[in-house]
């Protein structure tokens, strides 16, 4: 579900993985890639597509990080 959200709106999907600072840097990169692609009529949407790989990297991070958590929990007893 995360994915999905990185994929149609990549600073909401950052936000949910409690990363505020690195929502707030991807909203910034997706409005000046939104711009540019009006503006540019579609030459540079390539800056958009930027916010979209930022936030599936986070979502991923975000994933990783919950796995290692539970792994380490089932390991210490503390499941």
């Amino acid at each position: 579900m995360l994915y999905i959200l990185a994929i149609l709106f990549p600073p909401l999907a950052i936000l949910f993985t409690g990363k505020i600072f690195q929502a707030i840097f991807n909203l910034i990169i997706a409005v000046v890639g939104v711009v540019l692609f009006i503006v540019s009529v579609g030459a540079l949407g390539i800056v958009y597509l930027i916010a979209i790989i930022h936030a599936i990297i986070a979502v991923h991070d975000y994933r990783q990080r919950k796995r290692d958590e539970r792994l380490i929990n089932s390991v210490r007893g503390k499941d």
